[in-house]
């Protein structure tokens, strides 16, 4: 075989490997900390209580390395506005499209932009002190791959009704509720996340059930 013909053999066996790569078929959920989590289908990326102030209140900090990593034109969506899920300082210099609690008609229709996406908004209860904040949940649809995402509250109302979850990413005390009152969560599998850095989780781990403590952790969903 000639070298030409070498190099073109070449060429286009790179070409085919990156492009199965690309058309892998899997929603890629990568855990930061706290609450926060990046997802990706490989071509739309999409941030969830991210970026957030670093060790606020006590929780997960995380490298810088985090924020300068952002991809642009992303989506940045958050259940609310404490400092350990969200940080306006670090939201106003990145680029892209960036909805909260206060922009719920606008998120429930980015299913719009994005193919073969739907999200669905849940007003939930979230108290600190004795004081409510405006809290959502919410519920993406993606490849036809349902994944809930509780944020900081306990509230059970909406989740106990939603079927067929693939993936719930719930807080320990939402979690916890839902054994004490006997509510089932139609999940396939579970991701406990919103731990303190050195928090342990007693007792059993269910094979269903995966604890976010590892930053940076990756979960794969192929669709």
């Amino acid at each position: 075989m000639t070298k030409f013909y070498k190099t073109l053999l070449l060429v286009t066996l790179l070409c085919i490997s990156n492009f199965s790569f690309s058309q892998s078929n899997e929603i890629k959920i990568k855990f930061i900390g706290n609450c926060g989590l990046y997802l990706t289908d490989g071509n739309s990326n999409l941030y969830i209580d991210f970026p957030y102030k670093s060790g606020a209140h006590k929780y997960m900090e995380y490298d810088k390395a985090e924020i300068d990593s952002i991809k642009d034109n992303a989506v940045f969506i958050f259940t609310h506005r404490h400092a350990d899920h969200y940080s306006h300082t670090l939201l106003k210099k990145l680029d892209g499209q960036k909805f909260d609690p206060w922009s719920i008609p606008e998120l429930e229709k980015l299913g719009e932009t994005i193919p073969d996406f739907d999200i669905k908004a849940f007003r939930t209860k979230h108290k600190v002190f004795g004081v409510s904040f405006k809290h959502y949940s919410y519920l993406i649809t993606w490849h036809s791959k349902k994944i809930y995402l509780s944020g900081d509250t306990g509230d059970l109302e909406d989740v106990g009704k939603i079927k067929d979850i693939d993936w719930a990413f719930v807080n320990p005390w939402l979690y916890m509720n839902a054994l004490r009152e006997k509510v089932t969560i139609d999940a396939k599998k579970f991701a406990i996340y919103h731990l303190y850095p050195n928090q342990k989780i007693d007792g059993e781990v269910p094979a269903t059930l995966l604890i976010l403590k590892n930053q940076g952790e990756v979960i794969e969903i192929p669709y």
